[in-house]
């Protein structure tokens, strides 16, 4: 195992297979219309220039984070990598938790979220539909309400499926939208609000060796997290 540094990336972990980093928040995965610098190609620069490689450089994109959300995200370096992670997260066999801050308090404590949910590929928008209706696919999430504070929860969510906008739109759906969400919870976030969701923890199989590994990375010290003092 090898650790590096990335410009303004932090490098949890790196072999000749994966390289696990965190994402900064409102970077794209991956270059979108808007033409800003993404995660995938700065990586892939880095890798060229530090390993001095000739060429373009591989790298596999096997799970997406929303642009305005950061923390743990694997990549895979060569094309056998790729597949078996790809074929991970269609199994549902990759283990990703999320740390929320939500608006309000949900009715349980803790629970189980099942929707279907429908993407609109013209708005980017996903809403919750009828289950049977043509596109829609469902979406699963675990959570655990963790704290209180100031009319606001921590919650703990663990994902089942990877929807598009999933946990953003779950929580919406009963009325709890997340703290800074300014597309599905607009009419309680403030204008340039940053949006309370971080991939906290990743788990997965390595492609090769089999080995479990697992990766957190804990939410940055600014509002709402500040304010629980231990971060989890």
């Amino acid at each position: 195992m090898a650790q590096a540094s990335l410009p303004f990336i932090e490098v949890l972990y790196e072999d000749n297979h994966v390289i696990v980093v965190v994402k900064p928040i409102n970077v794209p995965t991956q270059e979108d219309d808007s033409h800003d610098p993404d995660l995938l190609t700065m990586i892939k620069q880095d890798l060229k220039h530090r390993h001095g490689k000739p060429g373009n450089v591989y790298l596999g994109l096997v799970h997406r984070l929303d642009r305005p959300v950061g923390g743990v995200m694997v990549f895979a370096k060569t094309s056998k990598a790729a597949s078996r992670l790809s074929d991970a997260v269609r199994t549902h066999s990759i283990r990703k938790i999320y740390t929320a801050v939500v608006n309000g308090r949900p009715k349980q404590p803790q629970g189980t979220l099942k929707h279907h949910l429908l993407k609109d590929a013209k708005t980017n928008m996903v809403s919750v539909v009828p289950a049977g209706k043509a596109g829609a696919k469902e979406a699963v999430l675990d959570y655990t309400v963790t704290d209180h504070a100031e009319g606001l929860s921590r919650v703990r969510v663990e994902l089942h499926t990877g929807r598009p906008h999933q946990i953003r739109v779950q929580f919406a759906a009963i009325g709890c939208p997340l703290v800074g969400d300014q597309r599905y919870g607009a009419h309680l976030t403030k204008p340039g609000q940053q949006i309370a969701l971080w991939s906290t923890e990743l788990s997965f199989e390595h492609p090769t060796t089999k080995e479990t590994l697992s990766f957190t990375s804990k939410p940055p010290k600014a509002y709402p997290w500040f304010l629980w003092n231990e971060q989890s």
